[in-house]
């Protein structure tokens, strides 16, 4: 059967699993009695939305998310054409669900799946567009309490206090110099409340960016809150919500440990790193969701750091592992963008700085037509060590400008132009730019 026609029926399935929990009697059969004692304080919400994204590129050289991935030099056949996609590959489904309360204890879970996942090495282009992978987005549970509240599941990275501080775009996210990431983790945190700052303080062990690291990924934060100043935000395309003055501060310590330099390692080389995250979400003019025009919001983001690289979208710079004299052959245990070997054997951690400034501001008289607009930067001190100079970029930039227009609160359309540069070491400089249409039914 089709991996679409699977996903479908699991769909179904979960929908009539649904329907049925919230028709279930008030009284639980004899059964049933060492369960939850009122199955109608159980809640379950359907929400996601339909997505098709038309997509125009000067050049031959992304999919529909272009991310950090590299841009086509200029000379090159993919440099010189062009690519049009149509795609509704990021359609998304997710059902949240809440138990009853218990001593003081609110539980809930998330499950969110799109249909971006991998697909089979041997699809055709048709398969890839028409027939795509599902895929796991979110998958966690929350434990809530007066005192702490604990997250384990695949959520959002903490670094970058995601996805808070995201930015509003037609395009498909992460865009360039954006952190984000979805990831397994354990996450603790404590949101203290109070007039007229309240505070956030988490800290998370999540999956390391490598298994044989022997070690989890360790991050950690600070949010400011301003409850009092509240303005209107589109998260990404869709998410529109009414969102505080926040200022958010968050670091990672990494570790990596790799088997040594050579084409029969014994020993392991180990290093670690660090980085850190600045986000501002700045409401300049307020509103409500009821009163959207005239809003006006402010994103901005810095972030700086070592061995991160997997914190964005496809970014690795074209960085490689150097090779070994033939016949021998080194073969990596870690994905490829985080951490190298120079020539010499050292073991290194690439360098990224960058950062991302955006702002949407709705349209009077009532905020169903807004702009908005983004401009980005990342740079690398070290990525020129780690590759050939026509191979390896170390410096990009993307601006982009949107229009989106709610028909009706269901019904969403936006109009994108971005431009990419990439300036690679040998200081060719590449280009792309993009026009992208995309509609939306939001449920």
């Amino acid at each position: 059967m089709p991996t679409l026609s699977r996903s479908l029926l699991v769909l179904s399935s979960c929908i009539a699993l649904t329907a049925l929990a919230q028709t279930a009697p008030s009284k639980p059969a004899a059964s049933l009695t060492s369960g939850p004692a009122l199955l109608t304080k159980w809640n379950t919400t359907l929400y996601g939305f339909v997505e098709m994204d038309a997509i125009s590129d000067w050049t031959q050289s992304f999919n529909e998310t272009a991310g950090n991935g590299a841009i086509s030099r200029p000379g090159t056949y993919p440099g010189e054409h062009r690519r049009m996609m149509f795609a509704v590959r990021n359609s998304r489904i997710g059902f949240r669900i809440n138990a009853p309360e218990v001593a003081g204890i609110r539980t809930s879970a998330v499950v969110e799946a799109d249909f971006m996942g991998n697909q089979p090495p041997t699809a055709t282009e048709a398969q890839f567009f028409t027939n795509p992978g599902f895929r796991v987005r979110h998958a966690y549970f929350k434990m809530e309490t007066e005192y702490v509240d604990i997250l384990i599941g695949q959520y959002w990275a903490l670094l970058g206090f995601q996805p808070i501080f995201d930015p509003n775009t037609v395009e498909l996210q992460g865009v360039p110099a954006q952190i984000y990431s979805r990831t397994p983790q354990i996450r603790v945190s404590h949101l203290f409340k109070a007039q007229p700052v309240s505070v956030e303080v988490a800290a998370a062990a999540l999956r390391p960016p490598q298994r044989d690291s022997g070690w989890p990924d360790g991050q950690a934060g600070l949010r400011l809150i301003y409850d009092a100043w509240k303005g209107v935000h589109t998260i990404g395309s869709t998410g529109t919500t009414v969102d505080a003055l926040s200022l958010g501060l968050s670091g990672a310590l990494r570790g990596f440990t790799l088997p040594e330099f050579t084409a029969t390692p014994v020993n392991s080389v180990s290093t670690t790193s660090t980085a850190y995250s600045i986000d501002l979400l700045l409401p300049i003019f307020p509103g409500t969701l009821q009163q959207r025009g005239g809003a006006l919001t402010v994103n901005a983001s810095f972030s700086n750091g070592s061995g991160f690289a997997d914190q964005f979208t496809g970014l690795t710079g074209g960085v490689g592992f150097p090779t070994l004299p033939p016949p021998a052959t080194y073969t990596p245990n870690i994905d490829v963008g985080t951490a190298v070997f120079a020539a010499d054997g050292t073991l290194h951690t690439v360098d990224w700085r960058g950062f991302i400034v955006g702002a949407q501001y709705y349209l009077p008289p009532d905020g169903r037509f807004w702009i908005s607009s983004n401009y980005s930067q990342l740079y690398s001190a070290n990525a020129a060590s780690f590759g050939p100079a026509n191979r390896v970029f170390n410096h990009s930039w993307w601006a982009d400008g949107n229009l989106f227009v709610d028909l009706t609160p269901a019904l969403r359309f936006g109009l994108e132009y971005a431009y990419f540069s990439q300036t690679y070491v040998d200081r060719v400089v590449a280009s792309n730019h993009r026009v992208q249409f995309s509609g939306f039914f939001l449920f």
